[in-house]
């Protein structure tokens, strides 16, 4: 299925209950429909009431579970979370080609075809070094994560989570209709924190990126609606 995708910017729920969350968004008053990352922190932890609470208040949500094990178990968790109509969906590339098509599938049968099934190539904390040492993957980063890319697109899904380092080759390799997700976001002078492969949200945007994922910059700013309406202006111009 081939989609034309819209510019998001997506803040990263940092938070470990559905109280602190929606402390949070009360600042957001102005703002009535934001997209939301929720993770498996505070997902594990406080289940589907937290999807059925943003869902409400009508909010778009991109539910980072990074799911990956054997094609059955994706398939009937995929089918299951369906029932939740979450925007986007995510699972690990690294699973292999059997598993996305399984995982797609399960959304298909699960009836929300609307939902975005993305795949994770590298995560943004892994290093070069690492991939080689600790993976034993004897290509380099990047033609790894176009590799996982190509997998992703040919599996049927609908795009991939990368850093913004690698959206040209990716774009390059998969055509515009094919979403790509890039945390790793951080402002100019802000702390890295645990990531390794980060960008601003204009370099995001001039290299490719169809949505951005931001967390902390925003989360621990002490004015987080101000910081976010600064990374949109960036991001979206």
């Amino acid at each position: 299925m081939n989609r034309t995708f819209s510019s998001d910017v997506i803040v990263a729920l940092d938070f470990k209950n559905l109280e602190e969350t929606l402390a949070f968004l009360a600042l957001f008053r102005s703002h009535d429909q934001l997209y939301l990352k929720v993770g498996m922190e505070l997902y594990l932890q406080n289940g589907p009431q937290v999807l059925s609470a943003l869902k409400e208040r009508g909010h778009r949500i991109f539910l980072d579970l990074k799911l990956h094990d054997i094609p059955n178990t994706v398939y009937g968790a995929s089918k299951g979370l369906a029932q939740y109509k979450v925007d986007m969906l995510n699972f690990h590339a690294a699973g292999g080609k059997e598993m996305l098509e399984a995982a797609k599938q399960g959304l298909l049968d699960g009836g929300s075809p609307e939902t975005l099934a993305i795949a994770v190539t590298q995560l943004t904390s892994t290093s070069q070094e690492q991939i080689q040492a600790e993976q034993l993957i004897p290509v380099d980063l990047v033609t790894s994560v176009r590799h996982y890319a190509q997998l992703t697109k040919e599996a049927g899904l609908d795009g991939v989570v990368a850093s913004v380092h690698e959206a040209p080759v990716i774009r390059e390799a998969c055509g515009r209709d094919f979403a790509i997700v890039t945390p790793g976001i951080r402002l100019v002078g802000g702390p890295s924190q645990d990531q390794k492969r980060i960008a601003t949200p204009e370099v995001a945007r001039q290299l490719g990126s169809s949505h951005i994922v931001v967390g902390r910059p925003i989360t621990l700013a002490s004015d987080p609606v101000s910081v976010y309406e600064a990374i949109c202006q960036s991001f979206l111009k």
